[in-house]
């Protein structure tokens, strides 16, 4: 249980998505087997719908993994979308390319390696979609530079924002990662708060929050 929602709750809503097949299946399957943090089942599909719904022409994603959800949502936009993929780790780069090989999406999605903040400092490209999945920690480090890079009517997909429902509930909080709480409930704090911005909180896999301006 992801301690977000009642585990009947989320088996249920699992049990609703099919399968994926193909390459896709075998690099999933391979993160989990490997313990690979990639995004939950229920927040790929929440993640499609979002690049259907609002068809983006580039995006940015904070944390690049294997490579699993920047190909996600390239194939659900629909447009053929630059992305743009933020990964510290040399390992998971190496996988990574291998995997955007696989679909001949390495043209089509470029990562670059470094520390999120540092290259995000740099950065004065705008984007469409910004999704956040690296750095938990770093979310309210992050926003400043991300609404600085988010075009007029982008997006910005935060995941794990409930962090295994730590951020809800003191009850959860664990000693070692109470640092990391608190800087979720500030960025919480500060995209619910401003009133330039509207977001949504949705208890689904470890939390999302989908944030626009007004």
């Amino acid at each position: 249980m992801s301690e977000i929602t009642y585990d009947y709750m989320e088996d249920y809503i699992r049990g609703l998505i099919p399968d994926r097949s193909g390459i896709l299946k075998e690099i999933e399957d391979f993160a989990r087997e490997n313990k690979v943090p990639v995004v939950q089942k229920e927040t790929g599909v929440f993640l499609e719908f979002m690049c259907s719904m609002k068809k983006p022409k580039r995006i940015l994603e904070l944390g690049t993994a294997i490579g699993f959800s920047s190909i996600l949502m390239y194939q659900a936009s629909g447009t053929e979308p630059e992305i743009v993929t933020i990964e510290r780790d040399e390992k998971m780069i190496e996988l990574a390319n291998s995997n955007l090989k696989r679909f001949n999406l390495d043209h089509k999605i470029k990562i670059e390696e470094g520390d999120c903040l540092e290259i995000l400092e740099k950065s004065d490209e705008p984007f469409d979609l910004i999704f956040m999945d690296a750095g938990k920690g770093h979310y309210n480090h992050f926003l400043p530079h991300c609404l600085r890079l988010l075009n007029q009517d982008g997006v910005i997909v935060a995941d794990n924002v409930l962090f295994r429902g730590m951020v809800a509930s003191p009850e959860l909080v664990k000693r070692r990662k109470i640092t990391i709480v608190k800087r979720m409930r500030t960025y919480l704090e500060l995209v619910t708060q401003d009133e330039n911005l509207i977001t949504s909180v949705i208890p689904m896999g470890d939390g999302i929050a989908v944030t626009k301006r007004r």
